[in-house]
Parts: structure tokens; C-alpha cells; sequence
């Protein structure tokens, strides 16, 4: 499916503002892609569709989770996580997008996971710095992002972990293996 259909799919099941911010970490992808080294492409499309099912309701998205064999771990944590790993399947079934990557970096655009792919780092840092996001310390993260990209994803992952436990919330595992992954990364680019 071209992009412009793409665009117009993703925008029928958002509400304006998020919308917008879908459009903002498409260029934000792209323009991460361009100074890391990932797939610019890729970027724009995997920014684009992110959160194609982020306003399903809960029951909705509980079935994809229970029908597709997803993660069933993914049912006893915040229900912002679930979009992810039903957005990957979501697009593949109704959008026709089968790149792999494109997929992956959906599925993993809100948990992280150990050893993610560059495409997949762009646009999990793309959806957390774009320049609609107001919050403690997103711009630290920017400025970081405009030279290190394993050590914004480092930090974004710190912020959101923190952020969790002061709320008193569960943290996905796969959000902490993604930041001890990253974290041994950048020790060791520190200790070179």
C-alpha cells in the first residue's frame, strides 16, 4: 500500500492530536534514520503506522493479544504497552505490510527489547523525543539523540522506568532486558 493510503488508514482510526503526533515522529524517524545510519524509509513507514490501533478499545486489543498468540504476559501489565505488539499484527492483517522490520519496530516502539535493530531504536526514540512532547526531561534526551543514539535510548528507557516506579507500577520485563542490553553498550563504548 502506497504511503498516502497509508497515511489516510492510520488517520481514520486516531483522534486528530495523535494523529499529528504520528506525523511529527514519522519526520522525527526519518531524520534519525539519516544521521544513524537506518533505513529512512522504513523509518517514515514503521513512524507512520506506530500507533495504528493505540484508540482500539481494550477488549479489541484483548483479543488480538488471545487470537495472534502475542505475549499473553503482556495482559498482566499497563494496557499503554498493548498497542505495540497488536499494532505489528494489526498492520500486517488489514494494511498489508510485511517488511519484518517495519513490523518489529512497531512491536517494540513502547517496551524496547534487548538487542534492538537501529530501525527499531530510531523509532522508539522518535515516538519519546518528538518535538510535541512536553515532559521532565525529554529535552536532555533530545540533545543527547543529536550524537548518541544508544545513549538517548539509555535515557529514555531510565526516564520511563523511573516514572513507572513512582506511579507504583509493574515495569515490563522486556522494558528492563532493553535498557541492561543498552546500558552494557554504552559502558562499554565509555570503557574503549
Amino acid at each position: 500500500m502506497e504511503r498516502e493510503k497509508l497515511l489516510q488508514a492510520v488517520e481514520k482510526e486516531l483522534p486528530r492530536s495523535r494523529f499529528e503526533h504520528t506525523l511529527r515522529v514519522a519526520e522525527t524517524a526519518v531524520r534519525l534514520a539519516d544521521r544513524f545510519g537506518a533505513d529512512k524509509e522504513k523509518a517514515d513507514l514503521a513512524g507512520i503506522l506506530h500507533d495504528y490501533c493505540k484508540y482500539w478499545p481494550d477488549e479489541r486489543m484483548r483479543d488480538w493479544i488471545l487470537r495472534h498468540h502475542l505475549p499473553s504476559d503482556l495482559l498482566h501489565y499497563n494496557k499503554e504497552l498493548w498497542h505495540a505488539p497488536v499494532g505489528a499484527e494489526a498492520v500486517r492483517e488489514c494494511l498489508g505490510v510485511t517488511d519484518p522490520e517495519v513490523l518489529d519496530a512497531i512491536r517494540y516502539h513502547t517496551t524496547g527489547r534487548p538487542n534492538m535493530t537501529r530501525l527499531e531504536q530510531v523509532v522508539f526514540l522518535a515516538d519519546y523525543i518528538e518535538p510535541g512532547r512536553r515532559f521532565p526531561g525529554v529535552d536532555e534526551v533530545r540533545a543527547v539523540a543529536e550524537s548518541d543514539l544508544d545513549r538517548a535510548v539509555l535515557m529514555a528507557l531510565d526516564n520511563t522506568i523511573r516514572f513507572l516506579i513512582d506511579r507504583g507500577q509493574k515495569v515490563y520485563p522486556l522494558t528492563l532486558m532493553a535498557r541492561n542490553d543498552v546500558l552494557e553498550r554504552v559502558s562499554g563504548k565509555n570503557s574503549s
